[in-house]
């Protein structure tokens, strides 16, 4: 896999954006099949192949105990209970894993700004 050296602040941002647009409902291309979180967006440099590895941009934020998954960005604690896109994906509540994930994005985005000495809006 090629490492991913794009700007990982600009990758969370596109994510949010990607989400808040309504990104992972269901394809125009294959309307029967629903979009996977993470590995369906920008953020994925292996789109549409999914290999994961170190050179992953999300790879930071994935526990090391979870970077040998499959794909293992489905294992980022999204919220204070621990919740990830694997486990609120096996609920099958889309609403709620996508409003967990613009939650850690925020959060994660305003931390990143914050570490840089950039203006975090209010």
């Amino acid at each position: 896999m090629t490492r991913d050296d794009r700007d990982i602040l600009e990758i969370l941002k596109s994510e949010l954006n990607f989400i808040e647009k309504g990104g992972y409902g269901r394809s125009v291309r294959t309307p029967h099949t629903p979009t996977i979180t993470f590995q369906d967006s920008i953020s994925c440099m292996e789109f549409p192949t999914h290999r994961h590895d170190e050179g992953c941009a999300l790879m930071r934020f994935v526990p090391p105990e979870y970077r040998s998954e499959c794909v293992p960005c489905h294992f980022i604690p999204l919220n204070r209970a621990g919740e990830t896109a694997a486990t609120l994906g096996a609920c099958g509540d889309q609403e709620r894993l996508e409003e967990a994930l613009k939650g850690w994005l925020k959060s994660t985005i305003a931390q990143l700004e914050q570490a840089r000495g950039e203006e975090v809006p209010v």
